[in-house]
C-alpha cells in the first residue's frame, strides 16, 4: 500500500522525508538571523574583540605592565596605542585587558545565570511553599545594595583575582534572572505536555531540562547575554575605584591608572580612550546583539 500523503514520515514530492518541526523552526530562525543587521553587527564586533583578547597576547612579547619604551609617547608605528607615563605599552595592556574583561563577563555572568535559572525553574515548577521560600530569598538578595556589598567584600580580600571577583559578582547579580525565569516557568508548568511528563513519573529535573527549558531556550540565551554585559560593567566599576585584580591588567584598571596619574590633565588621550572605548564597544555590541536576537526569535518583531 502506498504511503498517505502528508502522513508523518511520508516522503515529500522531491523524494526526501519531510523536515521535522524542530528542523523547520531552526531553518526559520537561521533564515531571519542571517538577514538581521543588528544581530550581525553586534555579533561581529563582539567576536572580533573576543578573538583579539584570546589570540592577541600570543603575539606580544613583553608583559603588559613592563616598562618597555620612552615615557608618554603618543601612538606611532612602534607603539600603536602609545605609552603610559611610565613607559608601558598601552596596546599590550589593552589586548590583555580584553581577555580579562571577557573572562570576568563569562565567569560572573555564568555564575549568576546558573543560580538564577536554577532558582527560577525550581520555584516556577514546584510552586507552593517552595516557590514562596525561593521567592523570599530572591527578594532579600534583590534589595541588598549589591555594589556596596561588593565594595566591602573586595576591599577586605588580601588577594583579588578575576575568578574571585566573578564569583562575588555572580552571587549578587542573579535575582532578576531568577524572577524572570520563574514567571516563564510558572506559565509553562501548566501546559499539557508537562502534565503528561509528570504523570509518567519523570523526575523534576528531567521535566525541567527536557520539557520546560527547551521552550525557553531563546529567552535563556538573551538572559545570559544581559548578565554577561552586566558583569563587565560591575567589574569595570570595581576596577575603576581600585578594587580590581591585585595582579594583572584589565580595561577598568587601565582607566583607574590613567585617571590616577592625570592622563586627562596631561592630554594623554591615548591612555584612557582605548579602555573606555573597549568597554563601551563590548557592552554596546552585546545590547545590539540582544535586540537582534529578540527580533529573530519573536515573530511579531521580524522584518520580512
Amino acid at each position: 500500500m502506498s504511503e498517505i500523503a502528508g502522513a508523518p514520515g511520508a516522503a515529500d514530492p522531491a523524494g526526501g522525508p519531510e523536515p521535522t518541526t524542530t528542523e523547520r523552526k531552526t531553518s526559520e530562525v537561521l533564515h531571519f538571523a542571517v538577514r538581521n543587521p543588528k544581530l550581525l553587527i553586534g555579533l561581529g564586533i563582539v567576536l572580533s574583540l573576543l578573538l583579539l583578547g584570546i589570540f592577541g597576547p600570543f603575539f606580544i612579547d613583553q608583559d603588559p605592565n613592563e616598562y618597555v619604551g620612552p615615557k608618554s609617547q603618543p601612538p606611532n608605528g612602534e607603539y600603536w596605542f602609545g605609552t603610559t607615563s611610565f613607559g608601558q605599552d598601552v596596546w599590550a595592556q589593552f589586548v590583555y585587558g580584553l581577555r580579562s574583561t571577557f573572562l570576568i563577563g563569562a565567569f560572573g555572568g555564568g555564575v549568576a545565570f546558573v543560580i538564577g535559572t536554577t532558582v527560577g525553574f525550581v520555584a516556577g515548577y514546584k510552586g507552593g511553599i517552595v516557590d514562596e521560600i525561593l521567592n523570599m530569598l530572591t527578594n532579600v538578595v534583590l534589595v541588598l545594595p549589591a555594589l556596596v556589598v561588593l565594595i566591602v567584600i573586595t576591599a577586605y580580600l588580601e588577594v583579588r583575582g578575576v575568578f574571585i571577583q566573578g564569583v562575588f559578582i555572580g552571587l549578587t547579580s542573579w535575582p532578576w534572572a531568577a524572577r524572570a525565569v520563574r514567571s516563564q516557568a510558572l506559565s509553562l508548568a501548566t501546559r499539557d505536555y508537562v502534565d503528561l511528563a509528570r504523570l509518567s513519573g519523570r523526575r523534576t529535573w528531567r521535566i525541567i531540562t527536557t520539557e520546560i527549558a527547551p521552550n525557553m531556550s531563546s529567552y535563556l540565551v538573551m538572559s545570559f547575554i544581559l548578565l554577561f554585559g552586566g558583569s563587565i560593567l560591575i567589574a569595570a566599576g570595581l576596577d575603576f575605584i581600585g578594587l580590581g585584580p591585585s595582579n594583572g591588567v584589565s580595561l577598568g584598571l587601565m582607566l583607574e591608572s590613567a585617571m590616577k596619574w592625570s592622563s586627562l590633565y596631561l592630554g594623554m588621550w591615548w591612555w584612557f580612550i582605548p579602555p573606555g572605548l573597549g568597554i563601551t564597544m563590548i557592552v554596546g555590541s552585546l545590547y545590539i546583539l540582544n535586540v537582534g536576537l529578540d527580533e529573530v526569535f519573536n515573530p511579531k518583531l521580524r522584518e520580512l
